[in-house]
């Protein structure tokens, strides 16, 4: 892709930033080369993929203009990331000699605005630190994904990301109210700070979901909202039928009720979650905010769920206890490595949307096929996390034992294989193969069933901020790495 020897690349980044803005560290370089997707790769230290040149910590928006200049001008690869929670290949190098810029270490609150009701900061700003000095003070982001111990600002927006509390406060579009951001050649664009807009299509949603592939996000402005825990009511029940589950979510959404979360999970699922499940699909809903409007919700949902058939309520306690320990951080994650390593068994995730129609549909197909079709399953399940008026996603879980394959084959065998049921089964019912965690480049290859004819609109976005095709290559538009220029579109 770029004419320059890795060497120069290197010498250009520190003549640029300094030397110790630049991290050339065989060890670093690896591990930066891939993201969560490759799970079993990275827990057996293989890397199969390029690893990049550098890895660079920018410090403001003037650093990383410069940057993505250089990286333009040369055409080098340049792959985004803050927080590293990434589970789709969308921090994988897949160009020789690539560029990681790292924002992690822009991290600082630059406003907290308590009349307007927002808050801007730094890409590299963590969610749980943000979200835990908001809530001393009052208030909250609302945004609970189950990486907040890891998540930061910019990759947040991103991805596109989506929080626990959705069915309340939304996803990460709902929240964003401005941002800045730069383009390749250092092109600088700030979207400013207002309640909505009238002036020609939503900038904010370029930015939005672009996971690297169109910009780097420097800064973020959100919205905040009170928070009031001691209103928080709990409601749980067993349900007979899944299909039962989605028509009481369907019924809540459809009525108007708000519950900041709103979740229906299967035998399979619930099994892992609730050891008072009895062999049954769970479905839990929690009210919060103001303590008339949570009562009155918490009133609403519960009669209404109550006049479906074979549904069984629990004690709301032990809804409260479970919601308590959803979230995943780094020690988690380490915890999960070594038993990877330990038993070969690895279980990972896929998420997806549809209409109210299709969505029992989907998940009866996928979990029909997946037994059939992939080998050394331990368990298949699935459940329901948000929820809209016009339909919900569902979040498939798996777990397999690797048999017989090196680290390196272990994807192909298995994950691409049930992503690829899970996408193709999506795309035939008419739902989206990604609800939150984005294409990367693992669904990428999927892009063109899920676009239909409107792929020409995103296409052609690529091609306008990024005409020499630098920005995160093979993420949202998938390349072939056989082409002899898998870069050019």
């Amino acid at each position: 892709m770029s004419t320059l020897s890795r060497e120069k690349i290197v010498e250009e980044l520190i003549n640029i930033l300094g030397a110790d803005q630049v991290v050339t560290d065989e060890t670093v370089l690896k591990e930066s080369s891939l993201d969560r997707y490759r799970k079993f790769e990275q827990c057996h230290k293989v890397y199969t993929l390029p690893t990049p040149a550098a890895v660079i910590y920018v410090h403001n928006t003037d650093e990383v203009a410069k940057v993505l200049k250089f990286a333009d001008d040369n055409r080098i690869n340049v792959v985004p990331r803050t927080g590293q929670s990434a589970i789709e290949g969308g921090l994988e190098t897949l160009a020789e000699n690539s560029i990681v810029i790292d924002g992690s270490t822009m991290n600082k609150v630059l406003k907290v605005d308590t009349t307007n009701m927002q808050v801007t900061c730094q890409c590299g700003v963590p969610l749980q630190k943000l979200d835990d000095d908001l809530r001393a003070m009052g208030y909250t982001t609302g945004h609970s994904p189950q990486s907040k111990p890891l998540a930061q600002m910019g990759g947040l927006v991103a991805t596109r990301s989506i929080g626990q509390f959705s069915t309340l406060y939304g996803g990460i579009e709902d929240m964003l109210v401005g941002c800045e951001v730069v383009f390749p050649g250092g092109k600088v664009c700030r979207i400013k700070n207002v309640p909505r807009r009238s002036v020609g299509p939503d900038i904010r949603h370029i930015v939005l979901g672009n996971e690297g592939a169109l910009c780097f996000i420097t800064e973020v402005t959100v919205k905040i909202f009170k928070y009031q825990p001691e209103n928080n009511i709990y409601l749980g029940y067993k349900v007979d039928e899944m299909k039962t589950g989605f028509e009481g979510l369907r019924r809540v959404m459809v009525e108007g009720y708000k519950p900041s979360v709103a979740r229906l999970y299967d035998v399979a699922d619930s099994a892992s979650h609730f050891n008072w499940a009895d062999g049954k699909n769970v479905l839990l809903f929690m009210a919060e905010g103001p303590a008339a409007i949570t009562r009155a919700t918490a009133d609403g949902i519960d009669a209404l769920v109550k006049e479906l058939p074979g549904i069984t309520p629990v004690d709301p306690v032990l809804i409260e206890k479970w919601f308590a320990h959803l979230n995943w951080g780094p020690e988690e994650i380490a915890k999960e490595r070594e038993e990877i390593l330990a038993t070969d068994n690895i279980g990972i995730t896929t998420e997806i949307s549809g209409c109210w129609d299709v969505i029992n549909d989907i998940y009866e197909a996928v979990m029909d096929r997946l037994p059939k079709e992939v080998p050394d399953l331990t368990m298949i399940g699935g459940h329901s996390s948000h929820s809209y008026i016009n339909g919900t996603n569902v979040y498939f879980t798996y777990y397999y034992n690797v048999v017989d394959c090196k680290p390196e084959e272990e994807m192909n065998k298995y994950h691409n294989l049930i992503n690829r049921i899970i996408c193709e089964e999506t795309v035939r019912f008419g739902g989206s193969i990604a609800h939150h965690h984005g294409l990367g480049k693992a669904r990428a290859h999927y892009v063109y069933e899920e676009y239909g004819s409107s792929i020409y609109m995103l296409e052609t976005l690529k091609k306008a901020f990024d005409p020499n095709g630098i920005m995160n290559i093979g993420t949202l538009i998938p390349v072939n790495r056989n082409d002899k220029n898998p870069w050019i579109f």
